[in-house]
């Protein structure tokens, strides 16, 4: 299958829109991935909107290339976490912008390319790393972690309902050999959650989800370029998020909500002594998800929610 942009129209517009960008600027797409959304960026902006790229996949720097012919002088790719935003960013000699984007979940290159092990629907290594040479593999954690490490991660970051069964059937498994494929996993994982309770989905899906997080720091780099980026905007630039599962959103919910709130003194108080003041206002403070139309089109655009907010 390949890689659709999801929510691509509605992204694309809020951050062109965004005020500080009516005289040009510069936008962050933090996620490269497949490149969709860059493309769009620098289509639909005008000669005067820079769109700089960021991605540590190996492999998403490579398919760059034909943006980086296209665009010479209003594009650009950096290597790295968007967690070090700020660092990267200052490296080139940028210290404010106008848009960010990220669009958090995995691209179809990704899922489809055996060798990463990101897809519980092929037989790979279990390996999972965003940055192939960047930290431990998932099979590491597997066959090394204890019942109770691997609970953790399995309820914590996967809200799988069967954590603590397939912890212990992993261990048992480990025992006899090491668990080092992704159809390995799927398989075990399969076995230990009852038939009736997967018809929605695949019963690895939360386990692998789970392991995917922990070997990426996800959760841990989104909370670290929520506020990296939103101190680098500049008044009237916006963020846009697109989440794919509830503990990103959730994160990314909270964070635009407290960014968004004002005086947090006593209402027993008459008159505010806290001095603070918002910082954005939200655009889509409920959440967009995508329409039923691009649902038929892209199935994997079901689970994303799309918030935004504009720096006051």
């Amino acid at each position: 299958m390949p890689h659709i942009p999801v929510l691509l129209p509605e992204s694309v517009k809020l951050l062109l829109e965004a005020p500080s960008l009516a005289d040009g600027g510069v936008v962050v797409d933090a996620t490269f991935g497949g490149g969709g959304h860059s493309r769009a960026l620098l289509q639909e902006g005008t000669e005067k909107t820079t769109v700089i790229a960021i991605d540590r996949d190996p492999a998403a720097v490579s398919r760059a290339r034909s943006l980086l012919s296209e665009f010479p002088s209003r594009f650009r790719l950096l290597t790295g976490n968007y967690a070090d935003l700020s660092h990267l960013l200052i490296g080139i000699g940028i210290e404010r912008i106008d848009g960010l984007l990220l669009d958090i979940g995995l691209s179809s290159f990704q899922l489809e390319d055996e060798e990463r092990g990101f897809s519980f629907q092929s037989d790979g290594p279990l390996d999972m790393r965003m940055d192939p040479a960047v930290g431990q593999p998932a099979a590491e954690i597997v066959n090394r972690a204890d019942v109770r490490t691997l609970t953790r991660i399995f309820r914590n970051f996967g809200e799988e309902p069967y954590a603590a069964a397939i912890a212990r059937r992993i261990v048992r498994q480990r025992r006899e050999a090491p668990l080092r494929t992704t159809r390995e996993l799927a398989v075990l994982v399969e076995e230990m959650v009852p038939a009736h309770k997967t018809f929605r989905r695949h019963p690895a899906t939360r386990v692998f989800q789970a392991l995917r997080i922990v070997v990426n720091d996800e959760l841990g780099a989104l909370a670290k370029v929520l506020e990296r980026g939103l101190e680098g905007l500049n008044p009237g630039g916006r963020m846009v998020v697109i989440a794919y599962h509830s503990l990103e959103d959730r994160i990314v919910k909270q964070f635009f909500r407290q960014a968004a709130r004002g005086c947090v003194c006593p209402p027993k108080i008459p008159v505010c002594v806290c001095g603070r003041r918002p910082r954005v206002r939200l655009l889509k403070g409920r959440g967009q998800r995508p329409s039923d139309a691009e649902i038929a089109r892209n199935p994997r655009s079901r689970s994303a929610v799309l918030r935004a907010v504009e720096v006051l």
